[in-house]
């Protein structure tokens, strides 16, 4: 339950960091050498969870299973293609999983179905446009997992997921980023790396949430991701497509640039670190 927030004298004034980083990311990115591009990125991220045997989201439901139990009930908002999903159904009772990407929704109902998980409800329906007074306290865990970015108001989202449970919240992002895109940007720019891909974004949520007066646990742990040389280069070109635009000649060169750091399978293997954050939603009695 969301209680007023605290009076505080002083406040950090995150929102004017947030909303210029948004306007950079809103940008769609500018690929003009596959149309394609967009299908292919949704498929090779669901292969790459596979084919890592869920490492990302295995380690998120470990997290997880320090407050939760095979009772607890889950609402996760933007699930993708099951990185946290799947592990987590088989430590829980049931879970909820909302996400507006029927693209996304499909890998998923495959991946469920792939791994006989049957206690997942998908719903195809915008987070934000949710009823809240349907969800009042309804789970013992709302979460969300590499999300931040997607939304345009970052406190109305933190609101929903508090109003929706009745025992614990919890957010899962990226970060930082890998040097190899970050020195192709250079490249292939002619700029010095700013900090542009990065994806942290838990940072702004707990100010938000420690205005608020929540008390937070926060953890981090490293996966490994793996791809192939095509994968690595529609990667890469969706992160630079953000800032030039992308054309077959573009497309060689980001080929060319990382195709030395390939492995001898001709394989890209990165170790990646992520942050969790999880918090008790706050008692009528709290201040």
């Amino acid at each position: 339950m969301i209680t007023k927030k605290r009076n505080l004298k002083y406040r950090i004034n995150w929102r004017d960091a947030r909303e210029a980083i948004l306007r950079e990311r809103i940008c769609g990115p500018k690929l003009r050498f596959d149309p394609d591009i967009t299908t292919k990125a949704a498929s090779d991220f669901s292969k790459r969870i596979q084919e890592g045997e869920y490492e990302y989201g295995r380690k998120t439901a470990e997290i997880f299973s320090n407050f939760l139990n095979p009772s607890s009930e889950v609402l996760e908002i933007g699930p993708g293609p099951g990185t946290v999903t799947v592990p987590l159904s088989k430590r829980v009772k049931k879970i909820t999983a909302v996400d507006l990407s029927l693209r996304n929704i499909a890998h998923l109902e495959e991946n469920l179905r792939e791994e006989s998980c049957d206690n997942v409800e998908v719903i195809h329906t915008n987070w934000l446009r949710t009823d809240d007074e349907a969800l009042r306290d309804r789970y013992d865990l709302v979460f969300c997992s590499h999300f931040l970015w997607m939304i345009p108001d970052l406190e109305e989202h933190l609101k929903k997921m508090e109003n929706a449970s009745r025992r614990y919240c919890a957010i899962v992002q990226p970060a930082g980023r890998g040097d190899l895109v970050k020195e192709v940007y250079s490249r292939i720019t002619g700029r010095e790396y700013g900090g542009e891909f990065e994806p942290d974004g838990d940072y702004f949520a707990y100010v938000i949430l420690r205005e608020w007066g929540r008390l937070l646990d926060v953890t981090h742990f490293s996966f490994t991701n793996t791809m192939t040389l095509e994968e690595k280069v529609r990667s890469t070109a969706s992160f630079i497509g953000r800032f030039v635009e992308v054309d077959e000649g573009v497309a060689e060169r980001i080929r060319d640039l990382i195709l030395p750091h390939a492995d001898e399978d001709g394989r890209f293997v990165e170790t990646n670190n992520v942050v969790v954050m999880w918090w008790e939603v706050a008692s009528p009695t709290s201040s």
